[in-house]
């Protein structure tokens, strides 16, 4: 199967199963509006947004280059150094787990709302973090080794079935607070136990790379070079509207927090069918580059682009015609949602049209580049909701996260030309000839 057909069956089943596994969440996230209230919802995406952050920190960037080492070493049979590499990530996330753990509770109170939020529900929420990390480095290395679905489906199907069974768990509860905290405790524990379960089916994956290959030394100084910048990209762009909605905190009130939550939550859908295709795709890059297959490499990145732009064009339209109908699903107040939700969907035509621009820097070895172009989008969010969000509301705050999302996709574009001399836009795909696979050198 060509690499277009293969990207278009696996990534639509990869969005179909995340589709099935955000409409139960959505079930999720309806019913505690409806049960308990917009406040309630809104205390809920704090915490949620605090864990997802905290879980991009404690594997110390390990998570966001897995996929690369684990492809880079499946191709040339580098079992040792893999199994290294994975033995560090848990490491990471073991050691940096235990020290937020018992030093991060006193501090928590010092971060405004969502501190306070979370240190209520402290233990939970570090067990959901644990759990969290784990799951992120697992897919990533699961995705490496070519097992998407096994790296997806224990975010994407596992977790939206783990909070409906915590929220039905939580109806038990006498006040409002005990149902919440047991809400919190249960999807803890059950995502505990998934994370679990992917790490066996991990180590049984980790057989199919041999180990005959000896190790080369200074591989580790190298795992680093590449993870550290990793962490701020990671957040930045993965988890953008989790950083967006702490900032949010201090100008928006619960119930305006869980309006805006829910539109990025749903523009996060959205936005995995786009992430799906260079998932799908990234372990062949990774071999072409390994392969020195210079024109491959060029090739697949240009076709990854042309399905994710024309993806992205087809959901966005589908987002301005639906956005109502989803919103009404938590409620008549949700509805004030509708536009802002449109325009945030704008931003992944942008995103997707610029390209893979901080991936084509780690494989030229220059992840470092990409981080003045994220703290420029991550300034202007600033600035953004600080003029906007004001006159606008919630338009205000759609319209801060478009211009930062922009601005940042283009500034990590020109980074790219100026770094690696690669066009990594939808532009260079559509001018480009499609050429024939060569074996010519990168360099």
């Amino acid at each position: 199967m060509g690499l277009g057909r293969r990207l278009a069956s696996h990534s639509a089943v990869i969005f179909a199963a995340r589709l099935f596994g955000a409409g139960l969440t959505f079930l999720a996230q309806a019913a505690i509006a409806r049960t308990f209230g917009p406040v309630t919802l809104g205390g809920y995406m704090l915490i949620f947004a605090t864990v997802n952050i905290l879980a991009v920190i404690i594997p110390l960037g390990f998570e966001t280059v897995g996929t690369y080492f684990a492809a880079e070493y499946r191709a040339k049979g580098e079992g040792r150094l893999l199994r290294g590499f994975v033995a560090r990530a848990y490491i990471n996330v073991a050691i940096v787990s235990l020290i937020m753990f018992f030093a991060g509770y006193p501090v928590a109170g010092l971060f405004g709302e969502p501190g306070r939020i979370v240190a209520l529900h402290w233990a939970p929420a570090c067990l959901l973090t644990l759990a969290t990390g784990m799951v992120y480095v697992t897919s990533s290395l699961l995705v490496g080794l070519k097992h998407p679905f096994a790296g997806y489906f224990a975010d994407s199907l596992f977790r939206p079935m783990a909070i409906i069974g915590a929220f039905l768990l939580g109806l038990l509860g006498a006040t409002t607070e005990q149902s919440f905290s047991i809400l919190i405790w249960g999807v803890a524990l059950g995502y505990f136990a998934i994370a679990i379960g992917q790490l066996v089916f991990l180590l049984l994956a980790l057989r199919e790379v041999p180990t005959v290959v000896p190790a080369r030394p200074r591989e580790a100084a190298r795992w680093w070079r590449f993870a550290a910048p990793w962490v701020l990209i990671s957040l930045a762009s993965d988890f953008f509207f989790d950083i967006d909605l702490l900032l949010l905190s201090n100008q928006f009130g619960h119930g305006e927090l869980a309006i805006f939550g829910v539109c990025t939550r749903v523009f996060a859908l959205v936005s995995f069918g786009v992430a799906a295709v260079y998932s799908v795709t990234l372990p062949d890059i990774f071999e072409s580059e390994a392969k020195a297959d210079r024109v491959g490499f060029h090739r697949k990145i240009g076709d990854a682009n042309l399905v994710a732009t024309g993806l992205s064009v087809l959901l966005f339209c589908g987002m301005a015609a639906g956005a109502p109908i989803a919103l009404m699903i938590f409620g008549p107040a949700f509805l004030a949602g509708a536009g802002p939700l449109v325009v945030l969907c704008g931003a992944l035509i942008v995103r997707s049209a610029f390209g893979p621009a901080s991936m084509v820097l780690s494989v030229n070895d220059r992840p470092y580049a990409a981080l003045p172009a994220i703290g420029l989008g991550i300034v202007a969010l600033v600035i953004g909701n600080l003029l906007l969000v004001p006159p606008f509301g919630l338009m205000g705050a759609a319209l801060a996260a478009l211009a930062s999302i922009s601005l940042w996709s283009a500034a990590q574009w020109l980074t790219v030309w100026r770094v690696a001399k690669v066009d990594v836009s939808i532009l260079a795909r559509l001018m480009r000839p499609r050429p024939a696979a060569s074996s010519a050198p990168i360099g």
